[in-house]
């Protein structure tokens, strides 16, 4: 681990934290809304890391070997605010003033990509401590790719009572003590409070040893939570040791130093009014005044940070100057991919029969020499999904290049520490499990909506032909749900040759993709020419068309089989594969009316709730019920997914008799 660069002490620590802990009370107070209470209590803690610990450059924030800061228990959000007003991050007073205001620098959790220094997206509990665990992998994996001269540096975590009951925490924490991702320190703010209470009311968990059962190193720090000095060693002593995770527990009391609400349950919220905010302002020895900052403290503290930033952040740029320059970082913090990557990929024959989730397996391994980047694992689902990178190395300590991960029967941590990977840059995550598990992960999908991070989610199984599982393993409205997320782009590829296409879209896209794979095999029917535009005519029809068949994934090739038997009644029927409703969304009128003809009836089919097919079809075919335990393509018939049931109800809507 580099050294951080010598600098002069900081000579105002005692006025520092009390400005810290005074805008804690402050912005709040002014916004009616926010958590005054654990940012005032952990105002040391933070001053400690982002002064003496931290390696970080406020001229840079995107710097990539910078260390990472994560606050897991994000509705403190106005204590990263504060040091990041101090350390000279762009945010001024005027944005602490705006603090939960509509437009501000300052939202109500911290949101990765809108505020400068902010690392990812936190508020759903759990979350960010799962996401750091996803960093620590991210740093592991390109520091054995580049070498430690361009990456050697640490995740830091700050986490509450909330985050680690939070059944994430369980277990994103099993699974870094199991890598043993010795560069993820974890401060456990031991306040035992929670809004209802102490936390005695719901929980009487050993953290401490829950942890150590983990394979964590845990230090009981005790009460310490006002010592500078022995904050700033054990931090410096965690990170000294990289043989495993750390988690330092810090006994603090929330809202403390307040003569009126210090370990008061009410100061988890909005409990401090102005009253409560002058007196204990008085006990802190600091004017009554609004977002007191002097101007003398601000300034030293921006040359202090500033001046350690920019000296290690140097000396990184020159010893790894020629790593940087190589087209493998460049591709790794770019796009994710090398020049002409794309030219690698597979191409199928027609009639050629596959399942969707075989398809992106060998995609995956063309694609993988070309993708610097690329992690690929699954929630003990490597194979059956596809996620399994031939010849790959599991990620372990021992192996800390390893670009297979197995994540266990984990499949929210897996969504959530693949997440942290891609915001932390340099990797392209991709992680599967069975569709139906969504429910498992649903927060990090959105999660990474929100905060646009670029991950791909592999869910396969996409239908009740899954068969004999039964209706607890064949997700029904699952496509809907994901369809309705802002930022997410869903792809559903129709065969092998859109499978490869969807590949391609995941990496030109700058944002997070699902791709939605079958189980079953699928007969090649298509170019995969559909995935750019989002839909798009598969075959041909002489004239003007009487229908359009319009479907996603495995239900395609039925359409195919299903315009095939129209022509035969003399009923001419386009065929429209539309694998991303996103896509095909973005695009003009002009483009959306090209395959879907205006005054053409439009029949839907797809394997899954009709809910939402109105907007584009004029009917429906789907299934708007939980499955059945069966072979898949009895299921499959039963329900509706099935030749003749197409064909009839494509000859009444084309006859103007929609059932």
């Amino acid at each position: 681990m580099p050294t951080m660069p010598s600098a002069e002490p900081f000579s105002h620590d005692t006025a520092a934290i009390a400005l810290i802990r005074g805008l804690a009370m402050d912005a709040p107070l002014a916004a009616k809304s926010g958590h005054q209470g654990t940012a005032m209590a952990l105002a040391p803690l933070a001053h400690v890391l982002y002064s003496r610990v931290m390696r970080h450059d406020p001229a840079d924030p995107a710097w990539p070997d910078r260390d990472r800061f994560v606050l897991s228990n994000g509705h403190a959000s106005i204590l990263q605010y504060a040091l990041l007003h101090l350390c000279g991050y762009g945010l001024e007073l005027d944005d602490l003033r705006a603090f939960r205001q509509w437009g501000s620098a300052t939202p109500g959790h911290p949101e990765a990509g809108h505020t400068a220094g902010v690392e990812v997206t936190t508020g759903p509990l759990g979350q960010g401590f799962a996401n750091a665990v996803g960093m620590a992998i991210a740093e592991r994996v390109l520091a054995d790719r580049f070498g430690a001269d361009a990456v050697d540096h640490h995740t830091w975590v700050i986490a509450g009572d909330g985050c680690l009951m939070e059944g994430v925490s369980h277990e994103a924490a099993s699974l870094a003590g199991h890598l043993r991702l010795g560069k993820l320190v974890c401060v456990f703010d031991d306040n035992r409070i929670t809004i209802d209470g102490s936390t005695s009311l719901s929980t009487s968990d050993d953290v401490a040893a829950r942890f150590r059962a983990y394979g964590w190193d845990v230090r009981e720090l005790g009460e310490v939570a006002d010592d500078l000095d022995v904050l700033e060693a054990a931090l410096l002593d965690a990170r000294a040791d990289a043989s495993r995770p750390h988690l330092l527990v810090l006994r603090s009391h929330i809202g403390h130093p307040s003569p009126d609400h210090t370990d008061d349950h009410e100061a988890h919220g909005l409990a401090f009014d102005a009253d409560d905010v002058r007196r204990t302002k008085e006990v802190m020895g600091i004017p009554d005044e609004p977002f007191w900052a002097p101007a003398d403290v601000v300034s030293a503290y921006r040359t202090h940070v500033g001046s350690r930033g920019a000296r290690a952040r140097g000396a990184w740029a020159e010893r790894a100057a020629a790593v940087t320059a190589s087209p493998e970082w460049q591709a790794a913090w770019g796009s994710g991919a090398l020049d002409g990557w794309d030219r690698s990929l597979p191409v199928y024959e027609p009639g050629t029969s596959l399942a969707t989730r075989q398809a992106i397996q060998q995609v995956l391994d063309a694609a993988a020499p070309h993708l610097p980047g690329l992690v690929s694992g699954a929630a003990d689902l490597t194979g059956n999904t596809g996620t399994k990178l031939t010849g790959a190395e599991a990620q372990s300590a021992t192996t800390p290049g390893g670009r297979q991960v197995f994540y266990g029967v984990r499949e929210h941590a897996m969504g959530s520490a693949m997440v942290g990977m891609a915001l932390h840059g340099g990797i392209l995550p991709v992680g599967g499990t069975f569709f139906v598990f969504l429910d498992y992960m649903r927060p990090p999908v959105r999660l990474a909506a929100l905060s646009g991070a670029k991950v791909c989610f592999v869910f396969s199984h996409d239908s009740v032909g899954v068969g004999e599982d039964g209706p607890t393993h064949q997700p029904v409205e699952h496509l809907a749900t994901l369809r309705a997320v802002p930022g997410l782009q869903v792809i559903r590829p129709a065969d092998a040759n859109e499978t490869r296409a969807a590949l391609q879209a995941v990496v030109e896209h700058d944002g997070p993709s699902v791709l939605v794979l079958s189980r079953q095999a699928v007969r090649v029917v298509t170019d995969g020419s559909a995935v750019a535009t989002g839909a798009g005519v598969v075959g041909t029809v002489a004239g003007a068309p009487d229908v359009v068949l319009v479907a996603t994934g495995s239900e395609v090739a039925l359409c195919v089989d299903a315009a095939a038997r129209l022509a035969e009644l003399g009923v001419a029927a386009r065929v429209v594969s539309m694998p991303s409703w996103d896509r095909f969304a973005r695009h003009d009128r002009a483009l959306r009316d090209d395959v879907l003809p205006p005054g053409v009836p439009v029949l839907s089919v797809e394997a899954g709730t009709t809910f939402g097919w109105e907007r584009w079809a004029d009917d429906a075919i789907g299934i708007d019920r939980f499955g059945a335990s069966a072979p898949g393509a009895e299921v499959l018939s039963r329900l509706g997914i099935e030749l003749d049931h197409v064909v009839a109800r494509a000859t009444a809507l084309a006859a103007g008799r929609s059932t």
